[in-house]
């Protein structure tokens, strides 16, 4: 029988993730289908139990319910266990479901490929404190980068992200703004400056230092407002782009065992997006 994969997140509309896999499922001659399921938070619990009933073989799992899924599953892999957040939910041939999440290594992978490793033994400031900021932090202090600072509008949210790392402080959103120089690699991970979300910029980067890297994982636009601000001002920038196709094929391995090509498909999704 045709195996088949899905996304559910809320909304859900804006996710390129078909495409993606679709397109990997094609060149590695998989017979399998990917599709994308709107789920809204009171559904949960209920779409969970349907994608297992109906056979679904696996999904990724997008905002908001990378944290929310975690008691509808049987097991959690050390990194989704760590972030308590899951983007990759695979189901095993006894039907038990088992979270990981890709999103941390995904993106010190997409960094690397584009900027080495300049950005180490440098502060990090994190702006955000949900799920994807979780899993870059986690990903980002195993890989020996830091310390860390966290700023996020609602600051007991990133007193208690700081308080689950051993290297991590936290700031304000005007304090980060009046020291952003002190910064080597500044990652924007919240939905603000997303087409389909909210329009603007989390933190003003009028204070980037020429040179550093400013990262924000919105992959759509392809340059947010914030990227486009401290490009002007110097810094280095990079989308979510790379993040978003390395996560997605750390997941398409687990589900496939097959190592999808990566630098093809940031190349087609820049195109698409109009890159």
């Amino acid at each position: 029988m045709k195996k088949w994969y899905a996304v559910i997140g809320d909304p859900i509309a804006q996710s390129m993730s078909p495409a993606m896999h679709e397109a990997w499922f094609a060149e590695n001659d998989i017979e399998a289908a990917y599709i994308p399921i709107h789920v809204t938070a009171a559904k949960l619990g209920e779409a969970v139990a349907s994608l297992k009933n109906l056979g679904c073989s696996g999904w990724n799992v997008t905002v908001p319910h990378k944290s929310a899924i975690i008691p509808y599953l049987d097991r959690l892999e050390p990194s989704a266990q760590q972030m308590n957040a899951v983007n990759t939910v695979h189901v095993l041939p006894d039907g038990s479901l088992v979270g990981s999440n890709t999103d941390g290594l995904g993106f010190v992978r997409s960094l690397e490929e584009a900027y080495g490793e300049q950005c180490k033994q440098q502060k990090v400031l994190l702006v955000g404190a949900g799920g994807a900021a979780r899993g870059i932090a986690f990903a980002l202090d195993a890989m020996g980068y830091g310390p860390i600072t966290f700023t996020n509008r609602t600051f007991e949210k990133a007193e208690q992200l700081a308080s689950d790392l051993s290297n991590a402080s936290v700031s304000s959103l005007a304090e980060a703004e009046t020291s952003l120089a002190d910064y080597g690699l500044i990652v924007q991970t919240t939905s603000v400056g997303m087409n389909f979300a909210q329009a603007g910029m989390p933190i003003n980067p009028m204070n980037v230092a020429g040179g550093a890297v400013v990262a924000d994982i919105i992959y759509n636009p392809l340059e947010t407002e914030l990227l486009a601000e401290a490009r002007k001002k110097g810094a280095h920038t990079m989308n979510g782009v790379g993040m978003f196709a390395h996560q997605g094929a750390l997941a398409f391995e687990t589900w496939t065992g097959v190592r999808p090509n990566t630098e093809k498909m940031i190349k087609k999704i820049t195109t698409t997006l109009g890159g």
